[in-house]
């Protein structure tokens, strides 16, 4: 299963990772509300990289 995340950019040009290991639509609705809070902050969602979800998970 492909897993997206959601980016965000400050007025400084700092990028940061919002939230990573969703589907698609439930990335770009995050984006969307975000968006429509109407800060001056960009935010885009755009795939993880294979693997990197996982990455995230607990340690054994």
């Amino acid at each position: 299963m492909d897993t997206y995340r959601v980016m965000r950019q400050d007025d400084n040009g700092n990028r940061f990772l919002v939230v990573g290991g969703i589907e698609r639509e439930a990335a770009e609705r995050l984006a969307a509300e975000f968006e429509a809070r109407g800060h001056k902050q960009l935010y885009w969602v755009e795939a993880e990289p294979a693997g990197a979800s996982e990455a995230r998970g607990p340690r054994d």
